[in-house]
């Protein structure tokens, strides 16, 4: 895809309207470049379903609201107000709150395929950036997002929250400093689609939603309301189904208690169903197997019968489970009464209590979060691998050190896709 500042894409007008102000070296200069207000002012990005949730989580610091939905957009700013007293900014298209001044960070929770154009073109601007999981919606676009955050020395803290919660620190800890001995296995259980059918005719959008808008990058083709809004997240175009909705959590924590965050597996292969009558198009159950360095298999089911949800980590000494419902330990065949009694070691893990605290700190120290953008970018990319491999039935190897699948024009081709014109990944 052909590269494009995100001065260059506003002057395209995508969406609507000339754009304001200021540059984003005038911004930054007025900001001081680094240090923000002590109350770090967000733009929240989206603001249905998760969103909202989001943008309760940091009610006391949000001043602007976007959103292409007028019915999400004026209920969020209803909320703003209640809980701070005075009304937000509102917008349709978020490129209208990249330039203002009284905007210091964004926040963004919109669908998959537009995860990765306001988190650039914010880093760009001199905005700091917490984006949903999974941060991408393919593996080249991670890519982008880790290089505008280094770029523009911008703190981009990625929404998988479970690295801020202590059990699965603790459980990742135990495991990176052998506490159940050698690695063998790691087994990770995905849930069943959650889709809500049956299928319905293309129809027109409601009034209150800017479909064009909300399509964006994605290709064009008619409005359906069971692909909008919570269900996008079953569609290729703009979604990975659970492998990247839950799987960017507990992939993400597989990752993290292997010490693979910078890295990634060698090899994925799997096979997967669908739907019978194509009511959604990712699938409706798989298994994948992942191999690792130093003969590590990590073991991957989505849907029903298959492995218990969360993350279990299987050893030479004993196993260890730990979901977001408590965390187990068994050890030479023995249940450890306390996990948390259990010391860990040397190997201490970055620690944070409220993932969205982690970053609004982090913003105004300019410490890394922790899960930035790198991070999101290498755990995403574990996700895109097992759809691509169920996709095209092969087994893939990966270089994760040039990022490419080797061997497989057709896969390889699969790490990036065309954005609709005039969008651009810049």
């Amino acid at each position: 895809m052909t590269r494009q500042t995100r001065r260059g894409f506003l002057r395209t007008g995508v969406a609507g309207g000339a754009f304001l102000g200021l540059g984003a070296g005038t911004y930054r200069a007025a900001l001081g470049q680094d240090r923000p207000s002590e109350r770090v002012r967000v733009a929240c990005v989206g603001v249905g379903g998760q969103g909202k949730g989001n943008m309760r989580a940091v009610i006391r610091n949000v001043v602007a609201v976007c959103d292409v939905d007028r019915g999400h957009l004026a209920e969020a700013a209803g909320i703003v107000e209640k809980a701070a007293g005075s009304a937000p900014v509102t917008a349709a298209d978020y490129r209208r709150l990249l330039d203002r001044r009284d905007v210091d960070a964004v926040l963004v929770s919109t669908p998959d395929h537009w995860h990765a154009l306001p988190t650039i073109h914010a880093c760009q601007a001199g905005k700091d950036v917490y984006c949903e999981k999974p941060l991408t919606l393919f593996v080249s676009e991670g890519r982008a997002i880790a290089e505008a955050a280094k770029r523009h020395n911008r703190v981009v803290q990625t929404g998988s929250q479970q690295r801020s919660s202590r059990g699965f620190r603790h459980a990742c800890e135990l495991v990176r400093n052998g506490a159940l001995g050698a690695i063998r296995t790691v087994k990770v259980g995905l849930p069943a689609v959650n889709f809500r059918g049956p299928a319905v005719p293309d129809g027109e959008p409601p009034a209150a939603l800017d479909y064009d808008a909300w399509l964006g990058p994605a290709p064009q083709r008619p409005y359906n309301e069971k692909r909008v809004h919570y269900l996008f997240r079953f569609f290729w175009d703009y979604s990975g189904g659970q492998q990247t909705n839950f799987g960017a959590h507990d992939l993400d924590i597989a990752q993290w208690g292997l010490g693979m965050d910078a890295a990634g597996p060698t090899a994925v292969e799997g096979t997967a169903t669908f739907h019978r009558d194509g009511w959604f198009e990712t699938p409706e159950r798989a298994s994948l197997t992942y191999t690792y360095p130093n003969n590590v298999t990590l073991r991957c089911s989505l849907g029903a019968g298959g492995f218990p949800g969360g993350v279990t980590f299987e050893g030479e000494r004993g196993t260890l489970h730990v979901n977001r419902g408590g965390l187990t330990v068994t050890l030479n065949g023995e249940r450890v009464a306390d996990p948390y009694a259990l010391p860990t070691g040397d190997v201490r893990l970055y620690v944070s209590g409220n993932h969205h605290q982690n970053w609004l700190d982090c913003v105004r120290s300019r410490r890394a979060p922790i899960c930035e953008a790198e991070i999101g970018h290498r755990s995403a990319t574990v996700c895109h691998l097992g759809n691509i491999a169920l996709r095209t039935r092969r087994k893939l190897t990966w270089d994760a050190a040039k990022e490419q699948i080797v061997g497989d024009v057709e896969a390889n081709a699969m790490l990036t896709r065309p954005y609709r014109a005039p969008y651009r990944l810049a």
